[in-house]
C-alpha cells in the first residue's frame, strides 16, 4: 500500500508539470510566432517479483510475470513546430513565412534565431526586433525611402518616391536538423543546442526553405479548444492520483486498527 501511495504521486507531480506548460499556451495564444509545447511521459522502473518466460516447477513456462510499476515521469517539455495562422497587418516591414525556417537576428553578440517577424527600425535605419536585435545579414534602410518591398524569394528593396531603387538585400533563413532541440530564451528567441544541429542556410523559396509573406505576421499555432481539453484532462488525471492516495490513507487505516 506504502508503494501505491508514492506511485501516485509521481502521477501527481507529471499533472503538474503538465498544467504548467497548458497555462504557458494559453498565455501565448497572441504571441507572434509562438509555438506550442507539449509534455511527454515516460513510465518508471519496475519491480519484478516474477520474470515472464520463467521456468515453473513442472517443467513448462510462464507466459506473464508479476511486474509492479512505480509510476510516472516527465521526459521531454518540447516545441510543436507546427505552422501558424496569418494575419495581415499591411505593415511594410512585417514578414511571416510561409513553411520551414527562421529568421536570425544578433543579440548581445550571440546568433539567436525566431519565428516571429515583426520588425522595426532602429535608429540607425538598421532591420531589428521589438529589442533592438537586428535582422541577419544587416540591412540599413537608405534616408527617403518611400517604399519597401520583400520579394517571396527574400529579396528586400527600398526604394525613393520617385520609384528609383536605394538599397537592397538578401534575406536569408536558416533551419536545423532538429527544431524540437532549439533553446526557448524567452522574447521569442531560440537558441541552438547539441540537440537541435547546426543551422542550414539558404534563400526563401529554395530546397525545403519557406517564402517571405510581406505584411503579415504568424500567429501563436496554440489551438485554445484543444489546450482547453488537456486542462480539463490534467485536472482529471490528477484528481484520480489524489484519489488513490486517500484510497491507500484509508487502507493504511483499516490496517493499523485491526487490533484494538
Amino acid at each position: 500500500m506504502m508503494r501505491g501511495l508514492w506511485t501516485a504521486a509521481t502521477g501527481m507531480y507529471c499533472q503538474q508539470t503538465n498544467l504548467n506548460a497548458v497555462a504557458n499556451n494559453l498565455a501565448n495564444v497572441n504571441t507572434t510566432g509562438f509555438k506550442k509545447s507539449r509534455v511527454n511521459f515516460q513510465d518508471l522502473m519496475y519491480q519484478n517479483m516474477r520474470m515472464p518466460g520463467a521456468s515453473t516447477s513442472t517443467g513448462g513456462q510462464l507466459p506473464a510475470g508479476i511486474q509492479v510499476g512505480m509510476g510516472a515521469k516527465v521526459v521531454a517539455v518540447e516545441k510543436v513546430h507546427a505552422q501558424g495562422d496569418y494575419t495581415q497587418t499591411k505593415n511594410q516591414l512585417d514578414m511571416a513565412i510561409e513553411g520551414k525556417g527562421f529568421f536570425k537576428l544578433m543579440s548581445n553578440g550571440k546568433e539567436v534565431y525566431t519565428r516571429a517577424g515583426a520588425f522595426k527600425l532602429d535608429k540607425d535605419g538598421y532591420v531589428c526586433d521589438s529589442h533592438g536585435n537586428r535582422l541577419q545579414p544587416e540591412f540599413a534602410v537608405p534616408q527617403r525611402t518611400a517604399t519597401i518591398t520583400i520579394e517571396p524569394g527574400g529579396r528586400i528593396v527600398a526604394s525613393g518616391s520617385d520609384g528609383r531603387e536605394l538599397g537592397s538585400a538578401q534575406i536569408q533563413l536558416y533551419n536545423f536538423p532538429n527544431p524540437a532541440g532549439l533553446m526557448s530564451l524567452g522574447q521569442n528567441l531560440l537558441a541552438p543546442s547539441e540537440a537541435s544541429g547546426d543551422a542550414v542556410q539558404g534563400n526563401p523559396g529554395t530546397d525545403e526553405f519557406g517564402t517571405l509573406l510581406q505584411g503579415s505576421l504568424e500567429m501563436s499555432n496554440v489551438d485554445v479548444v484543444e489546450e482547453m481539453i488537456n486542462m480539463i484532462t490534467t485536472q482529471r488525471a490528477y484528481e484520480i492520483n489524489s484519489k488513490v492516495i486517500q484510497t491507500g490513507d484509508d487502507m493504511l487505516h483499516l490496517a493499523s486498527n485491526l487490533k484494538r
